[in-house]
């Protein structure tokens, strides 16, 4: 499988309790997705750490990338 079809319903743990979710876009393979609704401005947590910002309203669903996040690894000022 190359990606995940946009419609594709995930399905997912938080500690004990099993979440599921509609893919809004198609997600190439390694690439990540929203799980819930981040705000532009706000920080983009993988794995409980911070890489990076959005920059436009991201929903569930929504792929995470270049065109929607900034990241804050190797900035402009590092």
């Amino acid at each position: 499988m190359d990606n995940f079809p946009a419609s594709t319903i995930i399905h997912y743990f938080i500690g004990h309790l099993e979440h599921s979710l509609q893919l809004l876009q198609d997600i190439p393979l390694g690439h990540k997705f929203a799980i819930q609704e981040i705000k532009a401005g706000k920080e983009i947590l993988k794995y409980a750490e911070s890489i990076g910002v959005a920059t436009e309203l991201i929903r569930p669903g929504q792929h995470v990338h270049v065109h929607n996040m900034e990241s804050q690894r190797g900035g402009k000022d590092r």
